[in-house]
């Protein structure tokens, strides 16, 4: 792996081509100089052949057309002769031959046995036929070497052929010298070749180490470490290039730290926030999502991330996500419970471009449980108001409109219906007034007139009135401590909540039930109970006696003259006195109602 990458490294590639651009130079200007100095040597070396075979054709031309004697020496002494003055190096032999292809003279003196004998090359032929010369380059048959042969017709005065002059001549000489220049021209080029090499090391060093510097800063950059500079080693473009490689580094760094700063604070908002945050990609899968949103959807991030929205928030049976990136108004989810309500609002949002092209969407959900909750209670609130204020108008508009038409005159009806007219104005009184307390109560517009008081004593004397007073044979039972127990409270707003809960335990106790009353401070926290052996309340309601209007019988509760908001009121002022109120009942066997204040822990007491 790491010769792969060794090779595939800048340096070895710049030495590679500077390499190969100085042999393919050298290999060029090498063909060019050693085919421009075989064919001068060749160009010499023929022409120097050419010359000399002249001289030749003209000496066997003069010996050929001679008026010979008995005493002049024979034709093929003369030529024998001849040739052997205009041998050389150069020539291995020289030929003359007749026009009927017989070797008259040779001038190669190993060889006399072919003179007379028929010449059996074709050059000769060919030349006697065409009355031209002809030439080619052939291997000598006894020395495996090449030579250059030429044959040249000899023509008399009149133009006729009267013999060939056949030279062979030793070009190999020729070619044993350009094979010592090829030679000389490789180990030229080996030499060159081994000083660029190294040449071309230096200097790939000089532009790749920088490059080489910038990699391993741009490696660490990818790991987050910003802390290392690029050397720069010149002002040349690559010491240009590192600077503004160093300037981009610190740039990135700041950039990155502000990134960094700006997702921790996007992070810690989506956290922190209560809503909940869902991102999608283009194609509606989730990428982000945090802990509200996840536990509203009761899932853990990695089960949610890439699954689709729609199917997540349950909305695939109504809309896609193509109708969710268009859609303006919000959508309420519902994921209540029979235990408990829970309603979500969503919001969504397009995530775009500059270009328009939608890259995603964000969802808001909103808890509006409580929200609803009100506004349901607010409804609710307006009609038991307006039912109960009905059902009195509408009495006393019946009993006015018969005193109205005449009954008035009737002596045992007036009397009568004039008294129903006044209790249920009293009951509208009644009312209007706890509405009024509710109304200064929600808004804080009421004051706290707190007394330390004995509330064992207190407690007592309110007792004491009820059993005074009470119409039903019920009896009171007292679970009281001895001792004092000294509490800061409001006397005005905790007996009006006493009154409440003792009235309703005498409204629903049957004739000879009884009332229990208890009291107990521990840790700073005094516990009062009142409990009756009534009709009680079914246990998913116990929750709701103390919501306003509320009555566990309806009926029975309007006929004596109940407006449902007693215990609601006593709920605001316990509240208001930093303490606790709720209820226990079973059905059929009676309620105890207990509320919780806190107490000066000097003198506390048990219950007997």
């Amino acid at each position: 792996m790491q010769k792969v990458r060794f090779f595939k490294s800048v340096q070895v590639k710049l030495v590679l081509i500077y390499v190969l651009l100085i042999l393919i130079a050298m290999q060029i200007i090498g063909i060019y100089f050693a085919r421009g100095l075989e064919t001068t040597l060749k160009g010499n070396f023929e022409t120097s052949i050419r010359d000399r075979l002249n001289v030749v054709k003209f000496s066997v031309k003069e010996e050929m057309l001679k008026e010979r004697t008995d005493k002049d020496p024979t034709l093929e002494q003369s030529l024998k002769s001849v040739l052997n003055t205009l041998s050389s190096d150069d020539i291995k032999e020289i030929r003359v031959i007749d026009p009927r292809n017989r070797i008259l003279a040779s001038s190669d003196m190993s060889n006399q046995s072919i003179v007379g004998q028929r010449s059996v090359d074709r050059i000769v032929s060919q030349s006697i036929s065409a009355q031209a010369p002809y030439e080619k380059i052939a291997l000598d048959g006894k020395t495996r070497k090449r030579i250059w042969v030429v044959a040249t017709p000899i023509m008399d005065n009149k133009g006729k052929v009267i013999g060939v002059v056949y030279v062979k001549s030793n070009i190999e000489n020729i070619f044993e010298q350009m094979n010592e220049i090829n030679q000389i021209l490789a180990v030229g080029t080996a030499l060159a070749l081994a000083i660029t090499i190294i040449l071309g090391i230096f200097i790939s060093r000089t532009i790749t180490k920088p490059i080489s510097d910038m990699r391993r800063q741009a490696q660490a950059m990818a790991k987050g470490n910003f802390s290392r500079k690029v050397k720069v080693y010149g002002n040349d473009e690559i010491g240009q290039l590192a600077i503004a490689f160093n300037h981009l580094t610190n740039r990135l760094q700041e950039a990155t730290s502000t990134t960094e700063g700006e997702r921790r604070k996007l992070a810690s908002v989506l956290t922190n926030m209560t809503d909940g945050v869902i991102a999608t990609d283009r194609k509606g899968k989730i990428i982000l999502i945090n802990t509200p949103a996840q536990k509203l959807l009761n899932g853990e991030q990695n089960e949610l991330m890439g699954r689709p929205l729609v199917s997540v928030l349950g909305l695939e049976d109504e809309h896609t996500f193509e109708d969710l990136i268009h859609m303006k108004d919000s959508i309420n989810l519902d994921f209540s419970s029979p235990e408990r309500p829970y309603i979500w609002r969503a919001n969504f949002s397009v995530i775009q471009k500059e270009t328009g092209f939608v890259n995603g969407l964000i969802t808001v959900l909103h808890d509006i449980t409580e929200q609803e909750k009100i506004e349901m209670e607010r409804r609710e609130f307006v009609s038991n108001v307006s039912h109960e204020l009905r059902t009195p108008l509408t009495t006393m508009r019946s009993y006015l409109e018969a005193l109205a038409d005449g009954a008035w005159q009737n002596k045992e009806l007036a009397p009568q219906f004039l008294n129903v007219t006044q209790t249920e104005t009293e009951r509208l009184i009644r009312l209007v007034s706890d509405l009024l307390q509710l109304s200064r109560m929600d808004s804080r517009e009421y004051e706290i007139n707190a007394d330390i008081v004995d509330f064992n004593k207190f407690f007592n004397r309110i007792i004491d009135r009820f059993e005074m007073s009470k119409s039903k044979n019920v009896e009171f039972k007292r679970l009281l401590p001895t001792g004092p127990c000294y509490v800061e409270i409001d006397t005005d707003k905790i007996t009006q909540v006493i009154d409440n809960i003792i009235s309703n335990a005498l409204k629903y106790s049957p004739d000879g039930g009884n009332i229990r009353f208890g009291m107990t401070a521990n840790d700073g926290i005094l516990t009062v109970m009142i409990s009756d052996d009534g009709m009680g309340i079914p246990k998913e309601n116990v929750e709701r006696i103390f919501d306003r209007f509320y009555r566990v019988d309806r009926a029975r509760a309007r006929s004596m003259g109940g407006t449902g908001l007693g215990l609601a009121i006593s709920r605001e002022m316990i509240l208001a006195h930093n303490g606790k109120i709720w209820a226990e009942s079973e059905e059929g066997v009676g309620t105890t109602i207990f509320f919780t204040l806190p107490y000066e822990d000097d003198e506390a007491g048990e219950w007997d």
